[in-house]
This record gives C-alpha cells, sequence and structure tokens, in this order.
C-alpha cells in the first residue's frame, strides 16, 4: 500500500514553495488548504503544527515543517525524482539551500519590516548586513547553471523561490545574474503546474474575501 501525502497549505504562503517541489516529486497528495483566521489556529491542526502556520506536510505519519526541511525531507523520501545530489557531493546543496533558508529569510524579512540592525549589533544576526547577504548569494549563482553541482535540485528550487520573491515585491535590485538565475531554474513544466494551481486557488478565494 503506498504512503499517504499530505500538503498542509494556504496559496498566498510559503506553501507555493513546498507545491513546487511536491510537483517536482510527481507523486500524488492529499491537499488540505487552510485560511489564516481560523483552521490555520484551530485545534486540529495545531496538533500538527503548534506554531499554526503553513506549510507542513504528512507523509505516512511523519509530519514535517519548515519549508526548507520539507524540501529536504522530500527529496530523500522520493530519490526517484532526483532532486539531491548524491551524499558525497551534498556539501553545496546543503550550504546554499540553508544559507537561503537562515540568513537570507532573515535579511530580507527584516528589510520588508523596514529593520536595519544597528551597526553595533551586527555580530549578534547570523546574516550580518543585507548587502552582505546578498552579495554571497550572487556569488554563489554567478557563472553557474545551478547552485550545487550540474543539474537542477532543491536546492536550486528553494534559493530561486526566495529570489523570486524579492525580485516580485522589490526587496531586492534586479541584478542580472539574479533575474537570469530565476528564469533558468523556473523554466520548468512542475514550476508552471504549481503556479497555475496556487493561481487558481487564489482566484477561486477572491469572490468569497470580498463578499
Amino acid at each position: 500500500m503506498a504512503a499517504i501525502l499530505e500538503f498542509y497549505t494556504n496559496p498566498m504562503s510559503r506553501g507555493q514553495i513546498v507545491r513546487w517541489m511536491l510537483e517536482e516529486v510527481g507523486e500524488p497528495y492529499e491537499i488540505h488548504i487552510l485560511d489564516y483566521k481560523s483552521s490555520m489556529k484551530g485545534a486540529d491542526y495545531l496538533a500538527i503544527n503548534p506554531m499554526g502556520k503553513v506549510p507542513a506536510i504528512r507523509h505516512d505519519g511523519v509530519v514535517v515543517t519548515e519549508v526548507a526541511a520539507i524540501c529536504c525531507y522530500l527529496a530523500d523520501a522520493f530519490p526517484a525524482a532526483g532532486l539531491a545530489p548524491p551524499i558525497v557531493e551534498r556539501g553545496e546543496y546543503y550550504r546554499w539551500l540553508f544559507f537561503a533558508a537562515g540568513p537570507v529569510e532573515a535579511a530580507f524579512s527584516n528589510k520588508a519590516a523596514g529593520f536595519e540592525v544597528p551597526v553595533e549589533r551586527r555580530a549578534m544576526f547570523g546574516y550580518g548586513t543585507f548587502e552582505l547577504t546578498i552579495d554571497t548569494l550572487e556569488k554563489a549563482v554567478a557563472g553557474k547553471q545551478f547552485v550545487a553541482g550540474d543539474r537542477f535540485s532543491a536546492a536550486d528550487l528553494y534559493v530561486a523561490s526566495e529570489l523570486g520573491f524579492m525580485l516580485q515585491f522589490g526587496l531586492l535590485d534586479p541584478r542580472p545574474v539574479f533575474s537570469d538565475y530565476v528564469a533558468r531554474v523556473t523554466d520548468r513544466p512542475a514550476y508552471v503546474r504549481a503556479k497555475k494551481i496556487d493561481a487558481g486557488l487564489i482566484a477561486a478565494a477572491a469572490p468569497a474575501a470580498s463578499a
């Protein structure tokens, strides 16, 4: 009997990254759409993720939260999809996936909130400054087709998702190296399918929200 793969999300969330990952994996999955006002904070979902946020997955009873962790888990749980390099080649893969999930996420979240780390407290923050973080990420993708190795991986999926979000909302200068990388990495059927699914869900929810 096939393991059950369940996906808890809201289409207007970082769940879009996991949706793309699931489409790359290519296995069937059950979708649970949660809303921010009620079901995401309800007892049933809090039993899955006490943080009351999405996304999350449950695979044959195993719960995984946090987008980067979900991407890594799915890559390992479904190796036939080829979304993770061999173990001996995973240094760059882990490095840049978690760099995007840690320093990059923190740096752009603070920037979006209008918070700038005081000079005297930069040592307290893992990313130092927004500029340093973004310059480091530029070096990671410059001159390469993929961020880790010679083929697309979950690291590309996560890094491109972060960069695409920042570019879309004007949180990042549109450096050609970033724009070219995102365009190259998102030129995939699974990405198109994932975006179409979430766009449809967002459109369907719009009339209810305005009623």
